[in-house]
């Protein structure tokens, strides 16, 4: 009996050993997505905002890690606290530091199955990704510190609040609202952010003309656009892979292939298909469309991609690529300028992976994943809007006429990414 109790404390450390490793190496594949966001949006601005928007994305890494551990975690993750809207308040600070990490009796009662400090690092790069979406939308034209202020604000409490409602046992969880990895808690989330963001800064200037037409503004950087895609794609893997928490039986090594495959699947349909639309529509092979595809079927899979099959998951995919399509044509006749499609990708077919659960996965009811779409939407837009609102007030969101002329390059970073290659652009 000794033996065999021996054996079985071992095998469960190796299984926690692992189980934590799988987790660690996924959150940094998940952190690989903010080089994504960076090289991505890096090529679709224009060169004079080019290294603006490198310093826009490495600072709010570093502050999303700064602000979800000092409070963020502890909102969305409050423990025993299970199925209301907000958590005491008693908890708040006490989720990370409090409780850092999981001791031996624990992880060889079983009790445990990965290191604490494994499943905040994995978490702190979901909360980073949302704020990555409002970087791409808000170019060009926004103040750069007014941008890290509410960095701050998301990061550090919009996010946590609406992740707790599903993630963290909150209210959402319990009606049964369904979001394996994040259509809603982090794209969503992120895309409602930046629109509000959006509609209180206005357009770049001579992005629309007075009798309505839409003046493209090209990238700078087409290559750097479409590296930065493939290295998301490569991270979603990590983001969804990462989501299923655990590797180490049978059923859970197959459920994380099935999910890899799935995810890579809807990716590809969701390229393809917008690729055939930009061609339709615009008589042209549009590569940003191709690029937004991509990530269309990326986000759309992402609510639930444990269930479909791999055709299925194509399907989805390329649901999400010619919604994208459509999305982005819109939002620009409705005078709503972003630059990198970021609230189309993320919110429109956010929503689209939200409501697509229903056609694969038997547990999920329509009118708890509307009810889950608005209110992560109306939560985040509302309050996002009211940041955006005072922050405008008091220092500030847009660039004068002459600095965005000129470029933020110069005006916010006192440098430019091409030196050789701005002048007179």
């Amino acid at each position: 009996m000794d033996d065999i109790a021996t054996v079985s404390g071992q095998v469960t450390q190796l299984a926690y050993a692992l189980d934590t490793f799988y987790f660690l190496v996924m959150g940094a594949l998940v952190m690989w997505m903010a080089a994504g966001f960076t090289m991505l949006e890096a090529g679709l601005v224009r060169a004079k905002n080019t290294a603006e928007i490198l310093t826009k994305n490495v600072g709010l890494y570093s502050i999303a890690c700064i602000m979800y551990m000092l409070c963020g975690y502890s909102i969305m993750y409050p423990g025993a606290f299970e199925g209301g809207i907000f958590q005491s308040l008693s908890t708040l600070g006490s989720g990370l530091l409090g409780s850092a990490d999981n001791d031996a009796a624990a992880a060889i009662a079983g009790d445990a199955y990965y290191s604490n400090l494994s499943d905040f690092f994995f978490q702190v790069v979901f909360v980073a990704t949302a704020m990555s979406i409002v970087s791409g939308a808000v170019a060009e034209r926004m103040k750069l510190w007014s941008f890290f202020l509410f960095s701050v604000v998301l990061t550090g409490f919009i996010y946590p609040v609406q992740g707790f409602w599903k993630w963290g046992g909150g209210f959402l969880n319990e009606m049964g609202f369904l979001d394996f990895a994040g259509s809603g808690v982090v794209h969503l989330c992120g895309a409602a952010a930046a629109l509000a963001g959006v509609l209180l800064l206005g357009a770049r200037k001579g992005k629309y003309g007075k009798n309505g037409q839409v003046n493209a503004i090209p990238g700078s950087n087409l290559p750097l656009a479409a590296l930065g895609t493939l290295i998301l794609w490569l991270g979603w893997f990590g983001f969804n892979g990462g989501s299923e928490l655990k590797v180490s039986d049978v059923g859970e090594a197959n459920a994380v292939a099935l999910v890899f495959v799935n995810t890579n699947m809807a990716a590809a349909g969701g390229l393809v298909f917008a690729l055939l639309l930009s061609r339709l529509w615009f008589g042209k092979a549009d590569l940003t469309m191709a690029l937004n595809g991509a990530l269309a079927g990326l986000v759309a899979i992402t609510a639930e991609p444990l269930t479909p099959t791999p055709i299925a998951a194509t399907l989805i995919g390329a649901v999400g690529g010619l919604i994208v399509v459509g999305s982005i044509v819109t939002l620009d006749k409705l005078r709503i300028d972003d630059p990198v499609g970021a609230i189309s990708v993320h919110g429109v077919v956010g929503m689209w992976g939200l409501l697509a659960v229903c056609f694969t996965n038997p547990d999920a009811k329509l009118s708890v994943q509307l009810l889950g779409l608005v209110t992560i939407f109306a939560w985040v837009f509302i309050t996002s809007l009211v940041v955006w609102f005072i922050i405008k007030k008091t220092l500030g969101i847009r660039v004068s006429e002459e600095e965005e002329y000129e470029g933020v390059d110069i005006s916010e970073c006192g440098l430019e990414a091409y030196p050789e290659f701005t002048a007179g652009e």
